[in-house]
């Protein structure tokens, strides 16, 4: 069965705020807060066609919708977003590492999460 992965949109958005306020706690906070009822509504949503099939009266289709339910639940509630960010709080700064050729690779390219101008490319007015 395919799903989205919640964790692409929790951790961009986490990136998007360590990038603007340079602090890995507060990024993990209020991304979160932004994203999180986003990622449970998409979840709560998956759920329901699922437990359509859990009000089968085969029991073998009943099991499956039921399990589905339990697993997607919990999949997101725990593993996403407490698991998940928990871990980003703890590994502090170096959850945002990227090794040395991929970080030259961005640099290079101009590859960002977000279109905020950091010190080296702050915009230079241009006097009249």
């Amino acid at each position: 069965m395919r799903r989205p992965d919640y964790e692409v949109f929790l951790v961009s958005r986490m990136r998007e705020q360590y990038d603007q306020l340079n602090d890995s706690t507060a990024a993990v906070a209020t991304g979160l807060q932004s994203i999180g009822r986003l990622v449970v509504s998409a979840a709560v949503l998956m759920c329901v066609p699922l437990a359509a099939i859990g009000m089968s009266g085969v029991l073998t289709m009943k099991l499956f919708g039921v399990g589905m339910v339990f697993a997607v639940l919990v999949d997101v509630l725990v593993v996403r977003i407490l698991l998940g960010s928990a871990v980003m709080k703890l590994m502090g700064r170096a959850a945002w590492w990227a090794p040395g050729p991929l970080a030259r690779f961005y640099t290079r390219y101009g590859i960002k999460e977000t279109d905020v101008p950091t010190d080296t490319e702050k915009p230079v007015p241009v006097g009249v």
